[in-house]
C-alpha cells in the first residue's frame, strides 16, 4: 500500500507555527508516506507572494522572485535529502472562474506560477479548482473550459498534469464534474471522498471513480475499531478499486479533536483495513 498525506492534514500545526514545509517533509517520511502532496499554504513565502499579486490586481507581477526561487531550492533539497518525491500540489486561490475578467486574469497568472513551481520541484500534478457557482450555467462552463484549456496547454509543455477536484462550487455536483472531465482534454480528477453534495455522495463515488487520477480519503473521527463512523469509507475504497484505481492513496485527515498527527496515523490504519 502506497499512501501520502495532503499537507492540509496538518493545517492546524501550520497555523500554530509547529510545522512548515520542511517539517512536513520530515513528518511524511516518518509516517511512512511514499511521496509529498503539499497544500500550497505550506509554501508560506510563496503564498505571501500570491497575496501581494492578488492585492495589486496586476497579473504581470506573478513571476517567481529570486527569493522565492531560493526558498523553493531549499525545499527541493530537503525533499531530496529525505528521498521523498513530489506528487500533487493542491493549489487554493488560483481557481479558474471569477465573475470579473481582471480577477480571472490574476488567478490565471497564479495558476501559471504554480505550474512553474511544480516544474521546479519535479511535481507531476497540480490541482486547480474550477470555481464558480454550484449550478454552473452555460456561460460559466464556457469560461471554466477555456481557462482549463489554456492552463493545460502550458502545463503540458512543463510535463505537468492539471487536475480539478470535487471541492467547492460546481464540482460538488457529480454531473458538473463529469461534464468538465468529458469536455476538457487532458483534465484529470483529484477525487475526494467527502466533498460532494451530501445527498449525492455515494452517487459521486460510483459515477466519478473511473476518472480518478489522484485520491483524497477524507477522515474526521474514528470509532473504537478504527473506522470512520460518519461515512462508509470501506465502500468508497471498494468502488475505487473496482473502477481500477491503483495509484497512491492520498489521505486528507481533518480530525475534529484537533490531534493531527494522531489523525494521520489512524487514517493510515483505516486505509490498511479497507484495502486488506
Amino acid at each position: 500500500m502506497q499512501y501520502a498525506f495532503c499537507s492540509y492534514s496538518f493545517h492546524r500545526l501550520l497555523a500554530a507555527g509547529e510545522q512548515d514545509i520542511f517539517q512536513y517533509i520530515t513528518d511524511s517520511k516518518d509516517l511512512g508516506a511514499c511521496r509529498l502532496d503539499p497544500w500550497n499554504f505550506h509554501f508560506a513565502p510563496v503564498k505571501r507572494g500570491d497575496a501581494a499579486v492578488k492585492a495589486s490586481g496586476d497579473p504581470s507581477g506573478a513571476a517567481l522572485s529570486s527569493a522565492e526561487k531560493d526558498y523553493l531550492a531549499r525545499v527541493r533539497d530537503a525533499a531530496e535529502e529525505e528521498n521523498m518525491p513530489w506528487g500533487c500540489i493542491a493549489c487554493d486561490g488560483a481557481h479558474v472562474y471569477e465573475e470579473e475578467e481582471q480577477a480571472r486574469e490574476v488567478n490565471r497568472a497564479l495558476a501559471f506560477r504554480y505550474l512553474d513551481i511544480a516544474e521546479f520541484l519535479g511535481a507531476p500534478e497540480v490541482r486547480i479548482d474550477a470555481g464558480g457557482p454550484e449550478h454552473m450555467p452555460e456561460n460559466v462552463f464556457e469560461i471554466i473550459a477555456e481557462g482549463y484549456e489554456d492552463i493545460i496547454a502550458k502545463a503540458g509543455k512543463k510535463g505537468v498534469s492539471v487536475l480539478t477536484e470535487n471541492h467547492w462550487g460546481p464540482t460538488k455536483n457529480p454531473d458538473n464534474v463529469i461534464r468538465l472531465l468529458e469536455n476538457i482534454d487532458g483534465l484529470g480528477l483529484l477525487f475526494d471522498t467527502h466533498n460532494w453534495v451530501p445527498r449525492r455522495r455515494e452517487e459521486g463515488w460510483k459515477r466519478c471513480s473511473e476518472y480518478a487520477t489522484a485520491i483524497h480519503i477524507k477522515t474526521f473521527e474514528f470509532d473504537e475499531d478504527g473506522w470512520e463512523p460518519t461515512v462508509d469509507l470501506q465502500q468508497a475504497v471498494d468502488i475505487l478499486q473496482d473502477a481500477g484505481y491503483n495509484g497512491v492513496w492520498g489521505i486528507e485527515s481533518c480530525p475534529r479533536d484537533g490531534n493531527e498527527m494522531e489523525g494521520a496515523r489512524k487514517s493510515v490504519e483505516l486505509l490498511r483495513m479497507a484495502l486488506a
